[in-house]
């Protein structure tokens, strides 16, 4: 951990999403109600499908991790954000910043691969209902979320620890609202380059491998949809899929554009404006995209809030 031992910056200073001390207000409150909106909704959905034993399926168990995940990632920088936006002077300890990029890039993995595996899920559900409960068991479940938040855990400690083998001698302001890798990078004074393909690297493979799985699963899908006599039972069977293709390509668009691609085209502005649309908006629209389109969370909410209103 030679960076670690060398390095003279304690702390850095967070530009913000920008330095107009105008806007600081306005965003502060905008932002305020959108973690408060994924707050409710994600963890909504989490005891919702907890209370409900009719939720109690495969993919509403991995729908609960997703919900898991939002939270998480979203808290991980939101409090802190919301904080620095009422402050003049927006800091960061070295320590926390490294914390900070690691669990980030932990659960932003994690959210990708668990997508994927959605996907495979809803492709186990329509091209072979009758052998759905013996193929996807509590086992093969459980084993592909934690698959998932190994996989996360894996990809964030290799950018973790490259990032602490690196110098920073200053400067130290960081030209974002959160301490994300590319950002960080681009302060220290050690050579960057193999970090820079490690992230390329480990984000092409990752991005194309959950795409593939996804890409491979919807065509199974499609196919499997063609072999659908009645016309009722096709709108039903594509119906189940709209939600999750409707997240996967609000996630897998913004991180995209976000971190593959070369370090020579990289805008730290353009970042930040991807950032705040995966770091902010997606956690709070996952929630509505499921409950709004699905049947069976409409129903068991409903059935929860009559409950309530009889006690």
């Amino acid at each position: 951990m030679a960076g670690w031992n060398h390095t003279r910056v304690k702390e850095f200073l967070l530009v913000g999403l920008t330095e107009n001390p105008d806007l600081q207000i306005p965003l502060f409150l905008v932002f305020s109600l959108i973690y408060g909106i994924t707050l409710v909704g994600n963890w909504g959905m989490i005891v919702l499908i907890r209370l409900n034993a009719q939720l109690h399926t495969p993919m509403y168990f991995f729908l609960s991790n997703l919900s898991f995940c939002d939270i998480c990632y979203s808290t991980i920088f939101a409090p802190k954000m919301l904080a620095n936006s009422l402050l003049n002077r927006k800091s960061s300890t070295f320590s926390g910043c490294v914390l900070q990029s690691f669990l980030f890039a932990v659960y932003i993995t994690t959210e990708g691969i668990l997508l994927s595996v959605m996907a495979y899920d809803r492709y186990v559900a329509i091209a072979n209902p009758l052998s759905y409960t013996v193929i996807m068991t509590q086992r093969v479940c459980s084993c592909m979320v934690l698959a998932s938040y190994t996989g996360g855990l894996i990809n964030s400690l290799t950018h973790t620890i490259g990032l602490l083998k690196l110098d920073f001698c200053g400067p130290n302001i960081v030209n974002h609202f959160f301490c994300d890798i590319p950002p960080l990078l681009k302060l220290s004074c050690s050579d960057t380059r193999n970090n820079e393909m490690l992230l390329l690297i480990f984000s092409g493979v990752i991005a194309m491998f959950t795409l593939i799985i996804i890409i491979v699963s919807y065509i199974c899908i499609i196919i499997a949809i063609q072999r659908i006599h009645s016309a009722e039972g096709k709108r039903k069977a594509f119906s189940t899929c709209i939600s999750h293709l409707t997240a996967v390509t609000l996630f897998y668009g913004s991180v995209t554009f976000s971190y593959i691609q070369p370090s020579s085209q990289y805008s730290l502005e353009q970042e930040k404006i991807s950032a705040v649309f995966y770091t902010l908006v997606i956690p709070m629209l996952n929630p509505l995209i499921y409950s709004l389109r699905n049947k069976d969370v409409k129903e068991a909410a409903k059935r929860c809030f009559s409950w309530r209103t009889l006690m």
